[in-house]
Order: C-alpha cells, then structure tokens, then sequence
C-alpha cells in the first residue's frame, strides 16, 4: 500500500472527524486536538504548535509544521469538526490528561 501524503492525511482526518475543539464554560476556553495516525495531539492553532514528535523534529530543521496543524486549520475554516463541551471545573483534569503525551 502506498504511503498516503500529507495532504491525503488531511483529507482522511477532517473527513473521519479527527478534528476535535473541546470548548469550556463558562470560560469559553478552546483546545483543539487531532487524531493522527495512531495517537491524539493537542494543537494550538493561534501559537501553531503541535504536541507530537514531527513537530518537535520539524522544529530541529526549521520547519515547524505538520499535517496535525494543517488538519485543525483545514477543519476550523470549514467548520468540519467535533465540538465537545466541557463544564470549567473539567479543565485541570483535561489538561492533566494531555501531559503525558507531550
């Protein structure tokens, strides 16, 4: 099977709804993650970082991007993602969730 590109991977994600923005009230604060090929990763699209390891590495040689980014961005404008609503008080215990990823 041939390797699928970038932008194949973007379109295979938006499409599956990979693309989720967790909102939470009554803050209205919004964390946005992407079901990659194998795990979630937390994406900040306003400081265009990426918790997982391409980003990291992309970094090392200059090029901060993947196609993480490119997925939360491409779902956002099209408005083609999962949003799940979270009470204030799960914040800490979402966030706490996340670290051991990054």
């Amino acid at each position: 099977m041939p390797v699928s590109t970038d932008r194949e991977r973007i379109r295979r994600i938006v499409r599956k709804g990979g693309v989720k923005l967790h909102v939470f009230e009554p803050s209205g604060r919004r964390v946005w993650t992407v079901v990659g090929d194998g795990d979630e990763h937390w994406v900040d699209l306003g400081l265009g970082y990426c918790s997982c390891p391409a980003f990291h590495f992309g970094l090392l040689r200059g090029s901060a991007r993947c196609y993480h980014l490119d997925a939360a961005a491409a779902a956002s404008s099209t408005r083609r993602h999962a949003t799940v609503m979270f009470s204030d008080d799960e914040y800490a215990g979402f966030v706490a969730g996340l670290l051991p990823r990054l």
